[in-house]
C-alpha cells in the first residue's frame, strides 16, 4: 500500500462483476467497458492515519459499546493476523476498520429489519492499526448468520467486514472474513461468485486453539495479502488492489 502504481487484478482469480446468482450484482455491474484512470498524488498520499487517532478500546468490541457493568451476549473471540505484501513482507500503519452483526445476526443499523434482537452492549464496529511487523488484533463477539432477500432461503454465513486504508483514500480495500467450519460459506451466492476454491479459502479465518485464552476466548487467524495474483479478495477494487 505504498505510493506505487496499482496492479491490475487477475480476473481468473477475482470474482466477475456480474454474477446473476447474487442478484444485487445485476444492477451494480458495469454495462460499459471499464476505464483505467491514473490516480493523482493527493489521492495516493493523503489523508494519513496514525495510532494517535485511535482510542484505547477501539479494537475491543466486547467493551467499546458496553453500558456500565454490562457485557455483550455471545461467544467471545479474538481475531488476529498480519497484513502482508505479495512477497510476504509486513505492511505497517494500515488502518483496519471492522464491522459486523451481533451474536443473533442483527446489525446496529436502522435499515436492518431482521427479527433478531439488538444487543444494548454491542456496537458491532471497531478499528486498529497494523504494527511494524504487520500484525493486528481485536476482540469481539462471534457474529451470527442471518437471512437476506436474495433467494427464497438464502442465508449469509457468519462474517466480519474488513476495510483497510493505506496512506490515502484511493488505497481503501474492503472484504469479508468467514469462519472455519461454517457450512453456510459454501451455500452463499456471494461467496460462490469467486471462481477459485483457493480464493474462497483465503477468506476463511482459521481457528487457532493454541493461541486461544482458556476460559475466555477462542482465537481466529486471518492474514491479508495485498497486491499480486494471490491477493485477498476485495469487493471494491475492480481494477486491482
Amino acid at each position: 500500500m505504498s505510493r506505487t502504481a496499482f496492479i491490475h487484478r487477475d480476473r481468473s482469480w477475482q470474482p466477475p462483476a456480474l454474477t446473476p446468482q447474487y442478484k444485487t450484482s445485476i444492477k451494480r455491474s458495469p454495462t460499459h467497458p471499464l476505464l483505467s484512470l491514473p490516480t493523482t498524488p493527493s489521492e495516493e498520499t493523503g489523508p494519513r492515519f496514525g495510532h494517535s487517532l485511535l482510542g484505547p478500546l477501539d479494537n475491543d468490541m466486547v467493551l467499546n459499546y458496553a453500558k456500565g457493568d454490562g457485557l455483550p451476549i455471545g461467544e467471545r473471540i479474538i481475531v488476529e493476523g498480519r497484513i502482508l505484501d505479495e512477497n510476504g513482507h509486513p505492511v505497517p500503519n494500515v488502518l483496519i476498520e471492522v464491522w459486523q452483526a451481533n451474536a443473533g445476526g442483527r446489525y446496529r443499523h436502522k435499515k436492518d429489519g431482521y427479527l433478531a434482537p439488538l444487543d444494548e452492549n454491542f456496537g458491532g464496529c471497531g478499528r486498529t492499526v497494523s504494527a511494524l511487523d504487520g500484525s493486528y488484533r481485536f476482540r469481539t463477539i462471534k457474529p451470527g448468520p442471518y437471512p437476506w432477500p436474495n433467494g427464497v432461503n438464502d442465508w449469509r454465513p457468519s462474517h466480519i467486514h474488513f476495510s483497510l486504508f493505506g496512506s490515502g483514500f484511493a488505497q481503501r480495500l474492503i472484504s469479508q472474513m468467514y469462519f472455519e467450519g461454517d457450512p453456510l460459506i459454501w451455500k452463499c451466492p456471494i461467496v460462490s461468485s469467486i471462481p477459485d476454491k483457493a480464493g474462497i479459502e483465503q477468506l476463511i479465518a482459521k481457528l487457532d486453539l493454541k493461541a486461544s485464552l482458556p476460559m475466555d476466548a477462542l482465537v481466529y487467524r486471518f492474514d491479508v495479502i495485498l497486491r499480486g495474483r494471490r491477493s485477498t479478495m476485495f469487493e471494491n477494487r475492480l481494477e486491482g488492489n
